[in-house]
């Protein structure tokens, strides 16, 4: 392989110099000629392909132009013995590279060329070859034939090749001699196979073929003195294929979680760790057994003629022994050098390649798995430093899930790496959780950590872990002596909520809140796991405000010979599977009150300052590592639990509460409003606080905030007025809320009423609040506080209006009968009378008194008459209503759009007999109104009745609104019900802005609600004045009483 790669090449290729008109041409061409002459002189005896290439500075002419460049061309391929395929030109222009791309195929060719060549040399071999004779040069022919393919880039048939070749080794005659050769050539091949089944991208096949490579070899161990070779060769094919995978994901091919690289690299690494093993037990021998001289593993060349093969009897196929003394020397040395190599460094590089791919896959399992066994691997090593990084990075995860017999194991390793490097925390912690409730150890095997425990407590030496190395516990012991006589801080704080400890905390508060006039009380509960009862010498616990911790501690002195001694007087003692109560209670500060008072940490302390001191602290109530799932679990559970004493407790039904809250003392006043709802729009609405002290002192420094509860729609804030006074003006400047008015002092059993006004602008539900708080003196465990204490109460109160106001415009026109009737109006016309009547109905439950009224018009209106008020100090009852009429006349205007009319304002109140009760004024704007002018206006003079067979005069008085003169047509159209004298039909003449009046003598034949003769108007100047427009000015009924008696008539002038 080495000769065909780097030293036989299949095409030499000569440049030279040289362009076709070359002066000195003769010269060159022997100079060139020469020199493929000592090209093929050195590679003699081999088919190498030879080529020249001319380097010209002239762009060639096309082919056959050039006579000169075809003789010269010719006369050179004959002076170097080449053919003209052979010979190339590359000119030194602008178009370099497309040249050198057409040159690159050219020689591609000449080298496919070669190795084509090469293969068949082979296949002729092969075929004089007998496989009973010949059966190794059958692997070998097979070989080279696949590789000359893949030199020729010819992937699949290198790839069937090497498949052939592969089944051939596998037919060979296995011995314990060649054993070690055959799984070299089948690694080799394997190699072959499975990397060109990643270049074709089919992994499938590759995995394949690598899991019946290894289902072959693995049982060829080979000499039994040699093993760890078999370990080794087993180790190596793993990570050889772990290798090529990763090199094809890179180029672009998809692993998945459950078939990727990482599961490779792991066994290489089991494999490295069998190497190890084995060589520790067919490596061991005494250090006075020397290495063999001569080198049994020396070479004449330095290197094996085959692969494979054993450096002393290479070349020998015979399965027999030649030399048995030989072979033991050979076995020997092989054992020896063996014993230099450092396994834990390739089983750790193995080990962290594996765990780099089961992160990138996401397997967080199989990587703490791999993580542990690289951490024991660097305690073999003797790197504790790192071998303990490891171990405590994935004891997280072990105690997350509940692997306790794992865990105890990863302890125990990492005590022994804490123990060798003498780390006093780190012994300290894993001493610590290995007595505790996660641990699987036996109790003597607590017994005696928790006796080195007490001994490092004690500022003395531990004993040595049991199985450490002999070396190393002699240096550590020379570092614990170090630690001893150093005199440093001896103080060490453990966070509990790591880890699982012997201790149990858990901290919990009597009630979720406590009133500021009554003692806060919690209780702590400790429970011990270790084998021996153990003495604490202090229990402190610390709050959010500190000027608590004062009163929250538990302190014991004793000696130190005595933290193991159980004594039923000690209060620090914790016996192993008993719960410990220590109940504290403390009087809250008044400053605290709607705060909450929180546990932030609970501290034990175990040792003294004489010695050395752990702090194991609980953050919050307490709770560890393990704490959260097993109150899961306890909760979960339907397990039956025995009846204990009545001063004990179960620990699983023990629940942390490390919060309370601070309340303010229970107010002894009574709150009572009194008001009449709903409330209408915009009144001062009157709501009455009675307070009334019950307590047994005087209530001091009483206030009163009253007004709209807060966190409502902000337009309610911005329509809510509250004010303390009901005969003010309250406007938008006045607050929605009256925060603490003072009140003063109330004695016990006074009475206290504060009126209260609220003007409510819109209508709606809305909540308010009177919060009525004061101080009171009183005594809390013979400690005298002075506490504020508060009432409030909320009413939700309902605004509505007062009245309905409806407005509407109508004609002056009237048709009397039984009762008037007015003829709504949608428009008006300029400088016609025309009538506003305004209807006011009480929508409110209450009696309304409308106090006056007044009509406020805009300057483009005017009054007819005088403007009174109507409705001057009537009472409405619900559901009753008012009316007032107003007549009024619009000049002529330019805007059609409309006319604004001004505002109607009502001045009212509630009906109550309180005359203080303050008037409101309600502000109605008055609909806007369309103005027309009118060429012509009729009105008529006629009595309110008439009579039958009595002349009832009637004079139409018609009026020119225009400046032309009118010409207008007047008829009038009979009746049944009259006779009429008078004019029938006539045409007039009317004069800008002056009248006509025309007078008609009607007899009525009929009594009732007759109609009159019609009166029909026509316009030759305007024909859009329409007889139906007429009709809104004059009446076209009237009431005719039947003909009385004589005698009647003058009784009722009599009377």
């Amino acid at each position: 392989m080495n000769k065909h790669l780097n030293l036989v090449p299949a095409l030499v290729v000569v440049f030279y110099e040289l362009d076709w008109d070359e002066p000195q041409w003769k010269e060159k061409q022997l100079e060139c000629a020469t020199r493929v002459e000592i090209v093929r002189q050195s590679l003699q005896g081999r088919n190498t392909k030879v080529a020249v290439v001319l380097i010209q500075k002239k762009t060639p002419l096309p082919p056959g132009e050039d006579v000169i460049a075809s003789e010269r061309a010719a006369a050179l391929c004959n002076a170097c013995d080449l053919s003209g395929k052979s010979l190339f030109v590359l000119p030194h222009t602008d178009h370099l590279v497309g040249y050198i791309i057409r040159l690159e195929n050219a020689f591609y060719e000449h080298a496919q060329t070669y190795y084509y060549t090469e293969i068949r040399r082979v296949k002729s071999h092969k075929e004089f070859l007998n496989k009973t004779t010949h059966q190794l040069l059958f692997v070998r022919h097979q070989f080279k034939i696949a590789f000359f393919s893949e030199l020729k880039q010819d992937t699949q048939n290198a790839l069937k090749n090497y498949r052939t070749a592969y089944n051939l080794v596998h037919e060979l005659r296995a011995h314990e001699t060649n054993m070690l050769e055959i799984k070299t050539m089948a690694g080799f091949i394997n190699y072959k196979i499975c990397r060109l089944c990643f270049q074709h991208n089919t992994p499938l096949d590759a995995i394949a073929q690598f899991r019946k490579h290894i289902d072959l070899c693995k049982k060829k161990i080979g000499s039994a003195e040699l093993a760890f070779e078999h370990a080794a060769w087993m180790s190596k094919q793993f990570q050889a294929f772990g290798d090529l995978f990763d090199e094809a994901i890179k180029l672009g091919l998809t692993a998945i979680q459950t078939q990727n690289p990482g599961f490779y690299y792991q066994q290489a690494a089991y494999y490295a760790q069998e190497r190890k093993q084995l060589a520790s037990m067919l490596c061991n021998h005494d250090s006075s057994v020397s290495y063999p001289n001569p080198d049994p593993l020396e070479t004449q060349t330095g290197v094996l003629d085959f692969y494979g093969q054993r450096p002393w009897r290479q070349g020998i196929l015979s399965f027999d022994l030649s030399d048995p003394e030989k072979e033991k020397m050979g076995i020997l040395s092989l054992q020896l050098k063996e014993k230099n190599v450092l396994h834990s460094e390739l089983i750790i590089t193995l080990l962290s390649n594996a765990v780099a791919q089961f992160k990138k896959y996401k397997c967080p399992r199989m990587k703490s798995h791999l993580m542990v066994q690289m951490g024991e691997e660097y305690y073999y090593a003797k790197d504790y430093a790192k071998a303990l990084k490891l171990l405590d990075y994935v004891m997280c995860d072990y105690r997350s899930e509940g692997w306790w017999t794992l865990l105890t194991s990863i302890l125990t390793t990492a005590l022994k790496c804490s123990y060798l490097m003498a780390q006093l925390k780190d012994y300290i912690t894993y001493s610590l959780e290995l007595l505790g409730r996660a641990s699987t150890l036996k109790e003597d095997q607590k017994s005696r950590i928790e006796k080195n425990l007490i001994k490092v407590l004690m500022n003395e030496s531990p004993d040595p872990e049991p199985d450490c190395d002999p070396a190393a516990v002699k240096t550590s012991q020379k570092l614990w002596a170090d630690r001893v006589s150093l005199a440093g801080s001896n103080i060490f704080t453990i966070e509990v909520q790591d880890f699982i400890p012997f201790v149990q905390c858990k901290a919990k508060f009597l009630a979720p809140s406590f009133h500021v006039d009554v003692p806060v009380q919690f209780d702590v509960y400790l429970r011990a796991d270790c084998p021996h009862p153990i003495r604490f010498s202090k229990l402190c616990i610390s709050f959010n405000n500190q000027d608590y911790n004062q009163y929250c501690v538990v302190e014991e002195a004793y000696q130190k010979s005595d933290i193991l001694e159980q004594s039923s007087q000690g209060t620090m003692c914790l016996v192993p599977g008993k719960t410990r109560k220590f109940s504290f209670k403390f009087v809250a500060k008044t400053e605290d009150v709607g705060k909450k008072i929180e546990i932030t940490s609970v501290d034990l302390i175990l040792g003294s300052e004489s010695g050395r001191c752990v702090v194991l602290n609980w953050r919050g109530g307490g709770g560890d590592a393990s704490s959260s799932q097993e109150a899961l679990q306890a909760a979960r559970s339907f397990k039956r639990r025995p009846k204990l004493p009545d001063n004990e407790v179960h620990w699983d039904t023990l629940t942390i509460q490390a919060s309370t809250m601070i309340i303010s003392r229970v107010p002894n006043i009574s709150v009572q409003l009194r008001h009449e709802p709903p409330a209408l729009t915009n009144e001062m609405y009157c709501l009455i606080v009675t307070v009334q002290s019950h307590e047994e002192t005087v209530a001091k420094d009483v206030k009163l905030t009253a007004g709209l509860k807060p966190g409502q729609d902000a337009n309610l804030t911005q329509k809510t007025q509250v004010t303390l006074h009901g005969t003010d003006a309250c406007d938008d400047a006045f607050p929605a809320l009256l925060p603490d008015i003072p009140v003063g002092d109330l004695q016990p059993g006074e009475k206290l009423e504060k009126p209260i006004y609220i003007r409510c602008g819109t209508v709606g539900a809305r909540m308010f609040l009177f919060y009525v708080s004061y101080l009171i003196n009183t005594v809390v465990e013979g400690k005298e506080i002075l506490c504020r204490c508060h009432r409030d109460e909320t009413v939700t109160i309902d605004t509505v209006f007062p009245f309905d106001v409806a407005v509407k415009f109508v004609s002056t026109k009237s048709d009397l009968c039984v009762s008037l009737q007015l003829e709504h109006l949608d428009r008006v016309f300029a400088d016609i009378p025309f009538l506003l009547m305004t209807d006011i109905l009480s929508a409110s439950p209450w009696p309304l008194t409308i106090v006056t009224s007044k009509l406020q018009l805009s300057a483009s209106m005017t009054p007819v008459d005088q403007l009174e008020s109507y409705v001057e100090n009537v009472v409405l009852q619900t559901g009753e209503s008012a009316s007032e009429c107003f007549c009024l006349r619009c000049p002529p205007v330019t805007n059609a759009s409309g006319v604004a009319t001004g505002c109607y304002i009502i001045s009212w109140k509630r009906s109550s007999p309180v005359e203080s009760v303050p008037v409101v004024n309600t502000v109605i704007t008055l609909p806007h109104v369309i103005v027309e002018s009118i060429p012509l206006h009729v009105n008529a003079d006629l009595p309110s009745f008439g009579r039958v067979r009595e002349s009832l005069p009637v004079r139409y008085h018609l009026q020119n609104k225009t400046n032309l003169v009118q010409d207008v047509e007047v008829s009038v159209e009979p009746s049944d019900a009259f006779m009429f004298s008078g004019l029938k039909q006539i045409r007039l003449r009317i004069l800008p802005g002056s009248q006509q009046e025309m007078l008609y003598n009607f007899y009525p034949l009929m009594a009732g609600y007759q109609q009159l003769p019609s009166l029909h108007v026509n316009l030759l100047r305007f024909p859009n004045f329409t007889n139906q427009l007429l009709r809104r000015f004059i009446p076209t009924h009237i009431f005719v009483k039947p003909q009385g008696r004589q005698a009647d008539d003058n009784s009722i002038a009599a009377a």
